[in-house]
């Protein structure tokens, strides 16, 4: 259902004097009789005749209204547009039960939603910032809703455009063609723009080695800045793993801030593996530091009371290569001497009783 505007006003003065009666004075069966239109698009100022009738003839360039105000409609009686009519000369309407007459005045409308879309396509990839998608745009004033005549058909381009990386602070101007020739509309608009990603954000507070349960996270969009400048973890890479750092509930989580779990915890008791081609011997040791799938963390040998060092290689295993095994790390007596005593034994070899 069309909603009513104010009434247009009647251009009671246009051209009242010169209108024709073209239509009178023709015979019925050479021009088709004028028919009423119950509605009605213009998209200049001024509503003619041949906007309002069909099959107007030389008739149609009379101007009778007033258009309404840019995308706007107005309605107005039909027994009072057939009176218009009438009071210039154009007689003989087929009125056909329209009751009454809906004037539209076409208009470009530019909405706060389109500027934004503008600014943030304006300032894509522009000193640093990314995809026009991600940016937040926010205006220093509330942005209108905007219309132009019709015949304003281009789209928003950009003229200037000034950006402060620092503060994300904006300044940028547009200017709008118009297909009729006239000058260019320039508009200006300044604000802030944020980029935006999609960051894992803590939902409890974790400690320091504390491992991240799926319950833990939620995903929620947040200022790029808040990364420093570091990729944001993913929930697939983040379940499972401990923090590097204690962390308050609500923060985003950089990817940085992640770690494997530690197989081996400071002060436990761990299974030391020394082995080298063909050998493979084990003994229990503490482990005097924690860490995780491939760390080297020092041990204590609980038998030989020495401390050397090795890789972790599995939940409470480290693992020494013997070939790689430093002097101050491993003495001969612990690891050289019984891999030596087994490499001179044949496989067939038995040892006979003294």
């Amino acid at each position: 259902m069309m909603t009513r505007t104010r009434p247009f006003l009647l251009a009671a003065a246009l051209l009242a004097s010169t209108a024709l009666s073209a239509l009178a004075g023709e015979a019925d069966d050479q021009i088709k009789a004028p028919v009423l239109r119950a509605s009605v698009n213009v998209s200049g100022d001024i509503v003619r005749v041949g906007d309002l009738i069909e099959n107007a003839g030389v008739a149609a360039s009379v101007a009778v209204y007033r258009a309404p105000d840019l995308g706007t409609t107005g309605v107005l009686p039909a027994a009072q547009v057939i009176a218009t009519l009438r009071s210039h000369q154009v007689i003989g309407v087929d009125v056909r039960d329209i009751k009454e007459v809906a004037v539209t005045r076409l208009a470009r409308a530019i909405d706060a939603k389109e500027v934004g879309t503008a600014v943030a396509q304006a300032l894509e990839h522009r000193n640093g910032l990314g995809d026009a998608a991600n940016l937040s745009v926010s205006f220093d004033q509330p942005v209108q809703d905007l219309k132009f005549d019709a015949s304003t058909s281009g789209t928003l381009a950009p003229t200037s455009v000034r950006l402060d990386p620092r503060s994300g602070r904006f300044d940028v101007t547009f200017e709008l063609g118009h297909a009729n020739g006239a000058s260019p509309t320039k508009l200006r608009y300044t604000g802030t723009a944020i980029e935006m990603v999609e960051a894992l954000v803590l939902t409890r507070n974790i400690d320091r080695n504390e491992m991240i349960r799926a319950a833990d996270l939620q995903i929620e969009r947040r200022a790029r800045a808040e990364l420093g400048g570091a990729e944001p973890a993913s929930r697939e890479f983040a379940v499972g793993m401990q923090m590097r750092r204690p962390i308050r509930a609500g923060q985003a989580l950089k990817a940085t801030d992640l770690a494997k779990p530690d197989l081996v915890q400071r002060d436990q008791t761990v299974t030391l593996i020394y082995q080298t081609a063909g050998i493979y011997l084990t003994t229990r040791g503490k482990a005097l530091e924690a860490g995780t799938d491939g760390d080297v963390v020092s041990v204590l040998n609980l038998q030989s009371k020495r401390t050397i060092t090795g890789r972790v290689t599995g939940r409470g295993q480290v693992s020494v290569d013997i070939t790689v095994a430093k002097p101050q790390q491993s003495s001969e007596a612990e690891i050289a001497a019984p891999v030596a005593v087994a490499s001179r034994l044949p496989a067939s070899a038995t040892t006979k009783a003294e």
